[in-house]
């Protein structure tokens, strides 16, 4: 044990008078008061050259009735020492009396400390025996004053040696306990001193404190998590910042991160990291589970365990003690700042683990609430779609109120905050396919690439696959470079060298395909790269390593980026085998555990090759196959879906399965999200909707697709409006809305939501040329009489007849129901246009009737709006 370093305090003189001891990181010291009772100017000696301070009474604030006093000072280097609280009879301290000696606690007595203007009574101060050669310090004047009682075994602070407190006739070996002084006044100076020690000091062992945990969890951070990996700072994501806030202010368990491999869900969750730095956290990878873990405590305990080993290492004592992950949850708990735990890719755990899911998630959600413990998981969809529901989330996707778990979308990066991305990877406009530019990891990828190998990069505008091969092709060359260097291996044999990195890296993808869980055991790794030579050049494993092209993962190693991993498995994926099992057939029952969900990616990719190299037709016909096979229920039937959402939304135009799109749509698959985000032109879109609003469930009831319309209506009116007006001549009857039908339905969302772009429905409406489409004008010549005017007079100078037409039909309509100056302009500009023109003469009549203001009368406009009740039509108020 490394006893804690002493500052002497003395007078002006020099007579010493005490000693104290660092207490914080502001160079607060902590001492008894009658060290500097009477003085004016106090002097502090640090030791072993640690300088010296000289301050006067505005720098202590005395606490007499404590026999305490702290002393604020500058420029002494004296590193501060944790405090804790009082020990029971028997136990052994040290204290400094004549130099470090042990003593031992007798009991706790009250006492009498005689200040210079009053005597204090404290209560419950330590007794100590000490031997007699240390007796002498103990007395007054003995220099033993607000000198630290030390914990033999842990080193922290319990008490500070008063030499003048008295109990009856005994007058020596007494101590003021620091956290019942505390206690006694927990607003005051004091217990903020001693809180703010626990917050910045470490304390182990028996005295763990929240510094403690704060260190081990910066441990754990620092060394299981991801880190820095260079390269230009992460695009903040606002939305995913303010959810994560909320779910820190909220009472929710859990927030679930849910995306893609590639969207940055790591990234998100090391930048909450970042953030909370002041929050006790630990990092957790889901291959770091094993699969006879109860719960995600166990996990806990493993992280904390290899963390208490590094900070041990880096301490004079030794081990840290009882760092379980009950005791370091309960420290935190108790200092108000609840553990953390930072889950990574959960969906990588054990085969065995995953096939008992609802079992760990049920003894995670038990030991969290139990703990007051707060878990952020990072994952993709297909695990959460089944991890949320078994902690209790309901729908993917949504946000749940209370301590039910709460969801958060990361998808691809848009609009300016993707230009920023691209902007700080130095990568050009036009450089990515569309849909790929703003992809975290195609972005990253390529910036590498183009780093490295300038102008040599993918030429023109690559998608995500070229960029993957690009990297893999550098991430092959550099691992060359590495096993060349001390072979002396130059020129084209790098490049052999090279070519050989890349057959090793291609079969670790094949060979990673047969558990199931994308990993690469530590014998088949050692086989593909091996520690010692391999084709004359050593060093395979540590050089793979070392470029990070796979890391150690659990118990064996994978590709280091999921997307990556995916993409290259894809490629040895034995297709129709994979889908016979998936989808078109029972799994064989030998035992083994099913293919987890998550492992859905390798196949996407494999289907989307199909694409790539044999044509659409091909696919194609893979894909009615799956589309036969969805709805009917089970494990095939998901796998057929997710097989199908997954290649239909990563195509570059989907439009070219429309016949497959047709049969979902019909038979209502999916919900609002795949096919607003399939990459289609709106035409088909809005067709395919159109045979899906059949199927929306009763308003309230969940996710319809009608919604999804009006909510296009709100943020992007014009693209919107034409498409609807085609559904105008759908007569079937809407299920969830008995008195309305699809064209009532579309009558109404383009009334509703006319405020957006009136002008531009107008015109869509005239264009349509559709009874119903009359019927709206007619509407709206009633309640939006300004937006006709603005419309006549547009039309009124269009060269298509049609619009001409409409401009004189309806300027004679609207009328008598404009009073504004401005109006009535408009009015007469298009009567004067219309007469302009010698070969619309059946037009000039209506057009003088304007001139003339001889409008139609009210009774031959108000059948047209009665005919259509809008209240009882509208789909949502």
């Amino acid at each position: 044990m490394v006893d804690p370093p002493l500052v002497q305090i003395c007078d002006l003189a020099g007579r010493p008078r005490g000693a104290g001891f660092a207490v914080d990181d502001r160079g607060t010291v902590l001492t008894s008061h009658e060290a500097v009772d009477g003085l004016g100017r106090v002097v502090l000696h640090a030791p072993d050259g640690g300088g010296t301070c000289v301050v006067g009474p505005e720098a202590v604030v005395a606490l007499p009735e404590a026999d305490l006093a702290l002393v604020t000072t500058e420029g002494l280097a004296v590193a501060p020492v944790p405090v804790s609280g009082a020990r029971a009879a028997g136990a052994y301290v040290r204290i400094p009396a004549g130099g470090w000696r042990e003593a031992r606690v007798l009991g706790h007595t009250d006492v009498t400390y005689p200040a210079t203007d009053r005597s204090h009574v404290l209560e419950g101060a330590m007794e100590l025996a000490v031997g007699t050669a240390g007796a002498d310090a103990l007395r007054r004047g003995g220099g033993a004053a607000g000198g630290p009682v030390v914990d033999a075994d842990t080193g922290a602070v319990v008490a500070v040696l008063g030499t003048a407190l008295e109990a009856g006739h005994r007058a020596a070996g007494f101590a003021v306990p620091l956290r019942a002084a505390a206690a006694a006044d927990p607003c005051g100076p004091l217990a903020e001193l001693l809180a703010r020690n626990a917050a910045t000091v470490p304390a182990y062992g028996a005295d763990l404190n929240l510094a403690g945990v704060l260190q081990v969890a910066a441990v754990s951070v620092g060394s299981d998590g991801p880190g820095r990996t260079g390269g230009p700072e992460p695009v903040e994501r606002p939305d995913v910042v303010r959810a994560l806030a909320e779910f820190e202010r909220g009472d929710a368990a859990v927030v679930a991160l849910v995306g893609d491999p590639g969207c940055g869900r790591t990234t998100e969750l090391a930048a909450f990291a970042a953030r909370r730095a002041e929050a006790p956290m630990v990092w957790l990878r889901g291959a770091d589970l094993r699969g006879d873990d109860a719960s995600v405590a166990d996990a806990v305990g493993r992280a904390l365990e290899r963390a208490g080993r590094i900070v041990a290492a880096s301490r004079a004592d030794g081990a840290p003690g009882d760092l379980s992950a009950e005791r370091v949850a309960a420290v935190a708990r108790g200092a108000g700042r609840p553990l953390v735990l930072l889950l990574d890719g959960p969906e990588e755990m054990p085969p065995v683990l995953a096939h008992r899911l609802d079992a760990w998630s049920s003894g995670t959600e038990r030991w969290l609430t139990r703990c007051g413990v707060r878990l952020v998981v990072a994952c993709r969809g297909e695990y959460w779609e089944q991890a949320g529901r078994l902690f209790g989330a309901g729908a993917l996707y949504g946000t749940a109120a209370g301590r039910l778990p709460v969801c958060v979308r990361v998808g691809d990066l848009t609009g300016e905050r993707a230009r920023l991305a691209r902007e700080r990877f130095g990568i050009p406009a036009g450089a990515l396919a569309v849909r790929d530019a703003g992809h975290p990891l195609a972005l990253r990828l390529l910036g590498e690439v183009r780093a490295a190998v300038p102008g040599d990069g993918p030429a023109g505008c690559p998608d995500r696959d070229e960029v993957f091969s690009a990297y893999l092709d550098l991430m092959c060359l550099r691992v060359a470079v590495r096993l060349a260097a001390p072979a002396g291996v130059r020129g084209s044999g790098v490049r052999r060298l090279a070519a050989r990195v890349s057959g090793r890296l291609h079969e670790a993808a094949r060979r990673s395909l047969g558990p199931g869980q994308g990993d690469l055991d530590r014998e088949t790794f050692e086989e593909l790269f091996p520690w010692g030579a391999l084709h004359g050049v050593a060093g395979w494993a540590s050089a793979v390593l070392a470029e990070g092209v796979l890391v150690p993962a659990g118990a064996g190693y994978r590709f280091a980026h999921e997307e990556v991993a995916d993409w290259i498995q894809g490629m040895h994926l034995d297709l129709d085998a994979a889908l016979a099992a998936l989808v078109f057939r029972r799994p064989a029952d030998d035992g083994s555990v099913p293919v987890p969900r998550h492992r859905a990616g390798p196949v996407v990719r494999a289907l989307l090759l199909v694409g790539r190299e044999r044509g659409s037709v091909e696919l194609g016909l893979k894909l009615a196959e799956l589309a036969g096979r969805v709805a009917r229920g089970g494990e095939a039937s998901w796998w057929a879906g997710h097989l199908l959402s997954g290649v239909l939304l990563r195509v570059p135009d989907a439009a070219v399965h429309l016949p497959v799109l047709e049969e979902l749509a019909e038979r209502g698959v999916f919900g609002p999200a795949f096919w607003w985000a399939l990459p289609v032109a709106d035409e088909v879109r809005f067709g395919l909707v159109r045979r899906l609003v059949v199927h929306d469930p009763e308003p309230g009831a969940g996710e319809r697709h009608l919604d999804a319309v009006a909510d296009l209506l709100l943020s992007d009116p014009a693209r919107a409006q034409r498409e609807l007006t085609r559904w105008f001549d759908d007569e079937r009857v809407l299920p969830a809305l008995p008195d309305a039908t699809v064209a009532t339905a579309a009558q109404a969302l383009l009334h509703t939501h006319r405020h957006g772009a009136v002008d531009d429905l107008l015109d869509a409406l005239v264009d349509c040329g559709h009874p119903r489409g009359d019927e709206l004008l007619a509407v709206l010549v009633d309640e939006e009489p300004s937006a006709v005017c603005r419309a006549v007079g547009r039309w009124a100078c269009d060269e298509r007849g049609a619009r001409r037409g409409a401009a004189a039909s309806y300027g004679v309509r609207v009328a008598s129901r404009v009073g504004a100056e401005v109006d009535r302009c408009l009015l007469r500009r298009a009567a004067l246009a219309l007469l302009g023109r010698p070969g619309d003469g059946a037009l000039h009549g209506a057009a003088l009737a304007l001139l003339l203001g001889e409008p139609g009368s009210a009774a031959e406009r108000r059948p047209a709006a009665a005919r259509w009740d809008l209240s009882g039509d509208s789909p949502r108020s």
